[in-house]
């Protein structure tokens, strides 16, 4: 794989390396040079990390921290290591930092003292705790699990500190994490055991705008309890990731953008910092000589003592400082790495980001040459964030509709506090609808709450044929003066319902919650993308409605442009019951026809609700009309009748198939084929290269298998993984699938819930029991006996001709293959009739490269999961026995709905040809 590497990274492509440094690259890449230079690089490359990692185990440490402590310097030990994909590896490094805490209270207790006094303050043995490393499920979703999940995992490595005289520090990490990183320091410390713990302390970072809040609640909370704790004060490492996430998420970017607004809240924390010594032991942890130098003449102004603060830096970056810093007389501690290269990387990439970045200090005063003053100049300070203007309905471009943040407190609360409200309001019977007309029937379809299927959620009527027929005679009335209306005036209706639905954003969260048993975070994606699609499409109608001229020659005007095509009718699935009937019926709508919206008889609450948003932006009687109804009664009489002009449909492959044929067929009375778009499923694939980040594959293969217990037509069903990693990445799986927390989703613990009926769980279990007769069941979680639970299962040594390996299956059961390399991994992923999603994790880039051009698929996700695709951003639908039809979401879904029209004129008057105005 090195070899590879090299070739691939170094000499493919625009390479600029030439001479004898190609020639050594260029052998490195085979026969005997392959081996001696992948030993030689992998040399430089370990020998690399040593300037940064103190060890590879804290045994292998000793002999360096010793150096340290004998430089008058002191030490904080820090475990590499930020991902844990299950709980064994969670309690693997739990056990490491208690088999630290032994081996170095048994070192370095035969040291000779530094100073007797320092040492009571800035005990000789200190340990830094990252709290990702120690719960596999770690998140803000399910906050209150993660925060009983890491105190327990924190508790005993406070303890066996506290109980050897050492300190101990939480580190931060993600944005993501902070307040659940602070709740899991202040609740320990307010435990019997550590109320009398001085040592214990939290790092806290100065470049996020939360900072000022960040540390006068932990000073606020110290001095209310009349105690010491510990502030280690960084700038922060997770710049770069933090403005990514929240520029793909549309949230606020949550850090400083501009250093020096960074550099001033370190300093104005600082001193807030030192003005509260009496209760907060400061570290002050830089390299940028200014910010150090900041710090001492404020602990000097305030009249601090030397035992109320430390400097603190990185293992193996600005000796210089350090030095100097030390023959000042102040305490210096090093923050030492120790652990394996493979999990060290990420930091690793810090300190080369760090070191490297131009707004660095080191990079400016040693690269740079900038000079002393201006190095030395006082930071701006930050001016607040600029006020937002206001977006009228469908102003400026589309941009995506931000999820919830779960991070903050306010918002799960929120949705609690709706999913108990919509809970009092289940078992409303709504009419059907059409003409602008309500109509009640005898009969009556019921939605169930999947987890608990004696509630009922809510019942509707239930059409006839003889309604359909009146329901499509008023839509095709309805629909002529509609069909006239401006692109802009039928966009305007889509911004308006969009803008209802954003004010309604978590009652129909809550809704999905209980009508399809979809968990928070998925329930909320589900609302995003109906916003979405109403934004996106609404602005794309008005895009295509400006008619075009077509070529350019004197005495001729060509004007192409597009007219509805009538009515049609929508067929939606439950599964995405809000996004998907949103966006079919929505993309009809805009297009200037008026619609038969279908809902799915397993979600009827939600799909009453697409249409009451869609109705309450004032759409004219008849031009929306709500249609519950059994298939075998009215769905393909809808679907053959001459009235209907076109078909939208999302479903198995059976019934789709089955909507081709019937429409294909004309009937007396209709004026042309008709029009079917239809979405029919997949058999998607994940191929894992022998080289891929098994950190980011393993959760990446179980989200897509089992988020929304797998009932997502783009969901992964098979996970195709090279034999070079085939064995570690099953061992990973396991674990990580046993992790997997089944429940009622109204709890946000539960990763999964029920699947939708007991239809569907009988139709699953029954290929998991075929499974079981052909292959071997690697792992199979329980789950509750009451709802419509099935067990995540995973299955292995499944011959090619299974059911389980070539036939859709909605719900949680994943195949794992085992292929020799990527050329049998693509004939196995192709082999399917399907060609909707597909997934790829390597390092490699031919290989990527290669699996982009050769995998099958209508969506190709590389180093990612393979659902989710986003409005705007991943058109989406694909090909084969997987639909008809341009992608949702896509620039050219629309045309679908309208006919392409030309108007010529000869524009010459006897001779005269006026001058083109267009």
């Amino acid at each position: 794989q090195l070899s590879r590497h090299i070739k691939e990274y170094f000499l493919s492509g625009g390479s600029q390396f030439t001479g004898i440094t190609k020639s050594l690259l260029s052998g490195a890449t085979s026969g005997l040079t392959a081996g001696i230079a992948a030993s030689l690089i992998k040399q430089n490359i370990t020998g690399f990390s040593k300037n940064f990692i103190v060890g590879d185990s804290p045994a292998g440490a000793i002999r360096d921290l010793k150096r340290i402590w004998a430089e008058g310097k002191t030490f904080t030990l820090d475990l590499l290591g930020e991902t844990a994909v299950s709980e064994v590896e969670a309690d693997r490094y739990r056990d490491m930092y208690l088999d630290v805490v032994d081996v170095l209270a048994r070192e370095i207790s035969g040291w000779p003292a530094q100073d007797a006094a320092r040492e009571k303050d800035f005990p000789r043995l200190n340990l830094s705790v990252k709290i990702s490393s120690l719960y596999s499920r770690i998140g803000v979703l399910n906050y209150e699990d993660s925060l009983e999940q890491v105190k327990a995992k924190v508790r005993p490595i406070f303890r066996k500190v506290k109980e050897v005289g050492g300190g101990a520090l939480i580190d931060m990490e993600m944005f993501s994490l902070k307040d659940l990183t602070i709740d899991v320091f202040l609740q320990l410390l307010d435990e019997p055991e550590f109320r009398d713990w001085e040592h214990a302390g939290i790092a806290l970072q100065m470049y996020l705008k939360s900072a000022g809040r960040d540390v006068a609640r932990i000073i606020d909370w110290a001095k209310a309890r009349n105690r010491r704790v510990n502030i280690r004060a960084v700038k922060g490492a997770y710049w770069e990731y933090e403005k990514t996430i929240a520029l793909q998420r549309g949230w606020e970017i949550p850090v400083f953008t501009v250093k020096s607004h960074t550099d001033a809240s370190y300093e104005e924390m600082v001193e807030k910092i030192l003005s509260s010594h009496d209760h907060i032991t400061l570290a002050v942890a830089s390299h940028n000589v200014r910010t150090i130098a900041a710090a001492m003449t404020a602990a000097e102004r305030l009249g601090v003592p030397r035992d109320r603060y430390e400097f603190q830096a990185l293992y193996g970056m600005a000796e210089p400082i350090k030095y100097a810093m030390n023959q000042l007389g102040y305490t210096v501690r090093e923050y030492a790495p120790v652990g394996d290269l493979i999990p060290g990387m990420a930091y690793l990439v810090r300190r080369l980001l760090e070191n490297t970045s131009n707004e660095g200090f080191l990079r400016k005063k040693f690269v740079g040459n900038v000079d002393s003053a201006a190095l030395l100049a006082a930071p701006e300070p930050y001016p607040g964030e600029p006020p937002g203007a206001p977006r009228a309905p469908g102003e400026g471009p589309f941009v995506n509709e931000p999820p919830i943040d779960f991070a903050v407190a306010a918002n799960r609360e929120a949705l609690r506090t709706a999913i108990e409200k919509v809970r009092r309001e289940m078992g409303k019977v709504f009419p059907v609808v059409y003409g602008g007309q309500e109509h009640g029937t005898g009969d009556r379809l019921v939605s169930r709450n999947p987890t608990i299927p004696e509630e009922v959620v809510c019942s509707t009527g239930v059409l006839s044929r003889e309604m359909a027929d009146e329901a499509l005679a008023a839509a095709q009335k309805a629909q002529k003066e509609w069909g006239g209306k401006s692109a802009g005036e039928r966009a305007s209706y889509l911004f308006k319902a969009a803008g209802i639905a954003r004010g309604r954003r978590l009652e129909l969260t809550a809704w999905e919650v209980l009508d399809v048993g979809k968990n928070w975070a998925e329930a909320d994606a589900d609302v995003c993308e109906a916003i979405d699609f109403l934004e996106y499409y609404g602005r794309e109608m008005i895009r295509l409605g400006t008619p075009r001229k077509m070529g350019n020659v004197p005495g001729e005007d060509n004007r192409y442009f597009y007219q509805p095509r009538g009515v049609g009718l929508v067929v939606a699935p439950w599964n995405f019951p809000l996004a998907i009937s949103v966006g079919m019926t929505s993309a009809a709508l805009v297009t200037g026809n008026a619609v038969l919206y279908k809902p799915s008889s397993q979600s009827l609450m939600i799909g009453w609700l697409a249409y009451d948003i869609l109705k309450s932006a004032g759409l004219p009687d008849g031009v929306l009309n709500f249609i519950p109804g059994r298939g075998s009664v009215v769905g393909d009489h809808l679907v053959e009748h001459p009235a209907t002009d076109f078909i939208l449909f999302t479903g198995s492959m059976e019934v789709g198939l089955g909507i081709v044929e019937k429409a294909g067929k004309t009937k007396p009375g209709q004026k042309g084929p008709k029009k079917v778009v239809i979405e029919t499923g997949g058999k998607n694939a994940i191929i894992v290269d022998g080289d891929a980040d098994l950190d980011q594959a393993v959760p990446g293969v179980i989200q897509s298998a089992f988020g929304f217990q797998g009932q997502k037509c783009s969901a992964c069903s098979r996970a195709i993984v090279i034999e070079d990693c085939y064995d570690r990445f099953l061992e990973r799986l396991t674990e990580a699938v046993k992790g997997i927390t089944i429940g009622n989703p109204e709890d946000p613990k539960n990763f999964m819930g029920p699947v939708v009926d007991a239809a569907a769980r009988k139709t699953i279990t029954g290929y998991i029991e075929a499974g079981k007769k052909d292959g071997k069941v690697l792992v199979q979680v329980p789950v509750p006996d009451t709802g419509y639970f099935v067990p995540p299962t995973v299955f292995v040594d499944l011959p090619s001709d299974s059911k389980v390996l070539r036939e859709e299956i909605f719900g949680p059961v994943l195949s794992v293959v085992k292929v020799k390399d990527i050329d049998e991994a693509l004939e196995v992923a192709n082999s399917s009739i399907y060609a909707l999603t597909g997934g790829f994790f390597s390092r490699s880039p031919a290989n990527i490269e290669k699996v982009a051009r050769e995998f099958s698929t209508g969506n190709l996700y590389i180093n990612r999961g393979c659902t989710g695709a986003i409005v705007g951003r991943q058109p989406f639908g694909g090909f084969r026995m997987s639909g008809v039809g341009s992608k949702s979401g896509g620039p050219e879904y629309l045309q679908q709905f309208m006919e392409p029209r030309v108007v010529t004129e000869n524009t010459m008057r006897r001779g005269f040809t006026p001058e083109d105005v267009m």
